[in-house]
């Protein structure tokens, strides 16, 4: 069952040695994930699994242990998901992925064992919440991590150029994942989300799915778009 829930958003420039000289503009958003993942060791959990979007090499299970690197974004740096160091992987975390393995470094993580799940962005709604079910049922007390962005739409020099519909759908993204409202998130419109490059909406949907059941209340951490793309930072206990 689902006992506590964290959401962060996933880019690689939250890891301060690939922002280099603009890593202080997310230092508040790095605070705020720390404090969502405080909220998930609180929770004492069975299992932690981290949930991320990913392209078709990153989909599927990624077990304690599997590796992650940013240097394909020019730093010499690499992250393992969990304490298991000696875990063989015939393959490297999505970045969404290694960018959770880093925050989990960076507090401390050892509260339980850990997994990752690359979603990829064609995952229907009905599967993204299925899915969400079948992992609330792995343990007794499950946490989730659940990485992804918001739009990539939202100035004139954001990854996806200005899209005036990117804004409003971001503010009912932030509205339902800071209440932790289970309807609104499944009834995301994939479409829209593609169009507006909102990479969080599958692990979103996943969450959604596995807080089915539980009576979860949602907190609101953080919420900005310093780079015209969407974050937020919540928590659920």
């Amino acid at each position: 069952m689902l006992v506590a829930a964290a959401v962060c958003p996933c880019p690689p420039l939250l890891v301060p040695e690939v922002a280099a000289g603009a890593a202080p503009e997310l230092d508040v958003a790095r605070a705020a994930c720390t404090d969502a993942l405080g909220v998930l060791a609180a929770a004492r959990p069975d299992r932690l699994v981290v949930v991320g979007p990913a392209d078709q090499s990153g989909r599927g299970t990624h077990p304690e242990g599997t590796p992650g690197s940013f240097r394909g974004f020019g730093v010499d740096l690499d992250v393992r998901l969990g304490a298991d160091r000696d875990a063989g992987a015939d393959r490297l975390l999505p970045p969404s992925l290694s960018v959770a393995a880093w925050l989990l470094e960076r507090a401390g993580w050892s509260d339980a064992p850990i997994e990752g799940l690359g979603v990829g962005e064609p995952l229907e709604a009905e599967r993204c919440i299925e899915v969400g079910g079948e992992i609330a049922g792995r343990a007794e007390r499950v946490a989730l991590l659940v990485m992804g962005d918001a739009s990539a739409c939202r100035t004139l020099k954001a990854p996806g150029y200005l899209d005036d519909r990117a804004a409003p759908f971001d503010a009912e993204v932030t509205r339902a994942l800071g209440a932790a409202d289970l309807v609104a998130l499944k009834a995301l419109d994939a479409d829209l989300a593609y169009e507006l490059k909102a990479s969080g909406r599958a692990p979103w949907q996943v969450l959604a799915g596995a807080a089915q059941g539980t009576n979860l209340g949602g907190t609101l951490l953080y919420e900005g778009a310093p780079y015209g793309v969407g974050y937020v930072v919540a928590a659920w206990s």
